[in-house]
């Protein structure tokens, strides 16, 4: 008699994946991933391009994840962590807040937690696949950023994703005893073509029968 055959089921330790690029994939933020978050905020190298380093405990980083939930819930913010592809490691975040779905305009964030990830493209990539949510899935027009004048690495990488230099607020930021100019950056909707979600989020087709059929 033949033995039936064994089909995989879903575990725990598969993460749930929204988008799915090339080298990365988006998928929520969670709960259980809070330690991680905590280690990399914790990274003074990762805070060096978003504020001003100082330690968090575990139990800021807890009640933040928490104000997270809440906000994501009012539909004013989305959150995304950012998995290698090839292995569902955790690398990163990205994010687009102050949705204004009647102007239809947001600003982005981005951090990659794993040193080891940074320069190669994966935030590129994690950039785009962000974009394209914020452009096919929610309908948006227009997204914006801010970012500092000596982070080249991310001045390059979003400009590969469809960002583009828009002006700047001068010598607003210090770094390594020096000011520093704060460069705002855009990408319009009309500016971008679609990498995934054009050939996802689309309408159904007519069949060849009738409707009544």
């Amino acid at each position: 008699m033949e033995q039936a055959k064994e089909h995989p089921t879903p575990t725990q330790d598969l993460p749930i994946l929204n988008i799915i690029g090339d080298k990365v994939a988006l998928g929520p933020i969670h709960r259980d991933l809070v330690p991680l978050y905590y280690r990399w905020v914790n990274d003074f190298a990762v805070l060096r391009t978003l504020r001003i380093p100082r330690p968090s405990t575990l139990e800021e980083i807890q009640a933040a994840y928490e104000a997270e939930v809440a906000r994501e819930r009012l539909r004013t913010v989305v959150y995304f962590t950012i998995y290698d592809r090839a292995t569902l490691q955790p690398i990163g975040r990205t994010d687009l807040g102050d949705i204004n779905y009647r102007d239809r305009s947001a600003g982005f964030g981005i951090e990659i937690g794993e040193a080891d990830y940074r320069g190669r493209g994966y935030g590129t990539e994690a950039t785009r696949l962000t974009l394209d949510y914020a452009f096919t899935a929610l309908g948006l027009y227009s997204v914006c950023l801010e970012t500092w004048e000596y982070n080249l690495a991310a001045q390059h990488a979003y400009a590969n994703a469809g960002f583009r230099e828009y002006g700047r607020r001068r010598q607003a930021k210090f770094m390594g005893g020096k000011l520093w100019d704060i460069i705002c950056m855009d990408c319009l909707s009309t500016e971008f073509v679609s990498p995934v979600l054009s050939q996802i989020l689309v309408p159904d087709e007519r069949r060849g029968h009738s409707e009544k059929e």
